[in-house]
C-alpha cells in the first residue's frame, strides 16, 4: 500500500455497471419464456436444479427459495437427488449453454423424457437447442465484472425474481416461506 486513500472507485463502478446491466435486462425480459418457465415449475412432479462453477451457486440457491415455497426440489450431482422422471423438470443454468458436464445431462434428461428449461446468455447453444423452455439472460465481460459475473449476477436476481412471479400465482406468503426455513443456522 502507498499510504495514499483508496476511495474504492472500481468497486462503485462495477456495483453501478452491473446495477444498471440487471435493469436493462429485466426491462427487455421475454415474459412468454419467463411464464413458460413458471408454468413448468407450476406443472413438475420434481425440479431438478443444475449449473457449474458461480452459475451453479445461483441455481442451487434458486432451489433452496423453491424448497421454502414447498416445490420438491433437488439439485443434480448432490447424493440425496432421486432420479429423474419423465414428469420432471430440470432447470439448467449456463452463461454459455455449453458447459460440457451440463450439456451432457440436459441431453440424458431429454432421452429420460422430462422438461428442460434452460438460462442462458446463448439461445442458439447445445442447451438453448435442447430445451423445451429458454431464457435469455444477457451476459458479457468486461474489467468491471470478469468472467461471467453479468450472467450469474443477472440469473441470480432473475431466479429471486421468478420466486416472486410463484408468489403472487400460488398466493404464499413470506410467512409461509419461513416456515420451510433451515432452523439450524
Amino acid at each position: 500500500m502507498t499510504g495514499e486513500k483508496n476511495d474504492c472507485k472500481a468497486t462503485k463502478v462495477s456495483m453501478n455497471f452491473i446495477a444498471e446491466h440487471i435493469k436493462k435486462v429485466a426491462l427487455k425480459l421475454d415474459t412468454g419464456s419467463v411464464s413458460a418457465l413458471v408454468d413448468s415449475i407450476m406443472g413438475a412432479k420434481k425440479i431438478f436444479l443444475m449449473g457449474a462453477g458461480r452459475s451453479g451457486l445461483a441455481a442451487k440457491a434458486f432451489a433452496m427459495r423453491l424448497m421454502h415455497m414447498g416445490f420438491h426440489v433437488h439439485v443434480v450431482g448432490e447424493t440425496t437427488a432421486p432420479a429423474v422422471q419423465p414428469d420432471d423438470l430440470v432447470i439448467a443454468v449456463s452463461g454459455s449453454g455449453e458447459t460440457t458436464s451440463i450439456a451432457s445431462l440436459g441431453a440424458i434428461s431429454k432421452k429420460i423424457g422430462s422438461k428442460l428449461a434452460t438460462i442462458t446468455s446463448n439461445k442458439d447453444s447445445t442447451l438453448g437447442n435442447i430445451s423445451d423452455v429458454v431464457v435469455i439472460i444477457p451476459g458479457g465481460q468486461t474489467q468491471l465484472a470478469p468472467l461471467g459475473t453479468v450472467f450469474e449476477i443477472t440469473a441470480l436476481v432473475f431466479l429471486d425474481a421468478v420466486i416472486s412471479e410463484l408468489m403472487v400465482r400460488t398466493g404464499a406468503s413470506e410467512a409461509e416461506l419461513k416456515m420451510q426455513h433451515a432452523v439450524f443456522e
